[in-house]
């Protein structure tokens, strides 16, 4: 089945109401991987409700809707659908349990042509129920590897964050676990991709993958560990371009340049050095 292109930009998604708790909080730091060093007080302060903080990253998690990838009305190759590009802006610190409501809506669709597939950029806002102040705006973009060609438009699309061409002034380097993926579905995203072997070998994978907002939620703690202190306070929005996939178990290396207020990253694989798996990365801090 052919992408449904009028469909799929006309459909109006359902709010999406999100009770999330400081276990939930706490769940998706773990999934990050903080914890690892238990006697560590910046990684012990996402993770513990007595000094609760909560990862910035944490809203890509918030409200999430029905993966529409996996309605049949829509016309997707849901297995060929991949995390491309996220955006996050924070319009304040996300308290460490709220009830939030969230809408999402299709802003575009581009048809990259046969074999080379079509991206989807999608948005929502997520708002603080009680008062009704936004929270967080998340911007995503999705590559529907098997569904170009379907005769949509071919552009407009987003010109990609600059990184420097410079050595980095700093980075950092953070092993993840090769259960990784199983913890860090827990926080809503269960895409068989990640869990299942015979799926991701479906996906041209040899085994699952990690989530690519995974990989940004550890790029994001690398910067607030370097360069803010540990304060989530001090990351007002965060953005990268998923490029390759990592696997459970590798190590993340962020390589950080410092531009002011802006904060540009890339990230490496130690175990394969040749390998971007997130490119064009900004950050900008209060």
């Amino acid at each position: 089945m052919t992408l449904q292109y009028d469909k799929l930009m006309k459909h109006q998604f359902q709010a999406v109401e999100h009770h999330y708790t400081q276990r939930d909080s706490m769940l998706y730091a773990l999934g990050i991987g903080l914890g690892a060093d238990p006697m560590d007080p910046e990684q012990l302060s996402f993770v513990y409700e007595k000094v609760l903080k909560v990862l910035p990253t944490q809203a890509v998690v918030l409200c999430r809707p029905p993966n529409f990838a996996r309605d049949p009305q829509f016309g997707i190759n849901a297995t060929m659908s991949v995390h491309a590009e996220q955006k996050i802006v924070l319009h304040r610190p996300l308290p460490g349990e709220a009830v939030v409501t969230g809408q999402t809506r299709i802003q575009s669709i581009v048809d990259k042509g046969p074999g080379k597939g079509a991206i989807i950029f999608s948005t929502r806002d997520v708002i603080l129920k009680e008062t009704g102040e936004k929270l967080a705006t998340l911007e995503t973009a999705s590559f529907a590897r098997g569904d170009g060609g379907f005769g949509g438009p071919n552009g407009p699309t987003p010109a990609p964050a600059e990184v420097p061409t410079r050595t980095p002034d700093l980075f950092f380097d953070w092993k993840t676990l090769p259960q990784a993926a199983l913890i860090y579905r827990l926080s809503g995203d269960y895409n068989a991709l990640h869990s299942d072997p015979d799926t991701g070998k479906k996906a041209g994978f040899p085994r699952p993958i990690l989530h690519g907002a995974c990989t940004l939620g550890i790029a994001g703690w690398s910067l607030l560990k370097t360069c803010l202190g540990g304060d989530p306070a001090g990351l007002r929005s965060i953005q990268a371009r998923f490029t390759k996939p990592v696997f459970p178990g590798e190590t993340i290396r962020t390589e950080i340049w410092k531009q002011g207020k802006v904060l540009s990253f890339r990230v490496r694989l130690v175990e394969r050095p040749d390998v971007v798996a997130l490119d064009n990365g900004r950050a900008e801090i209060a």
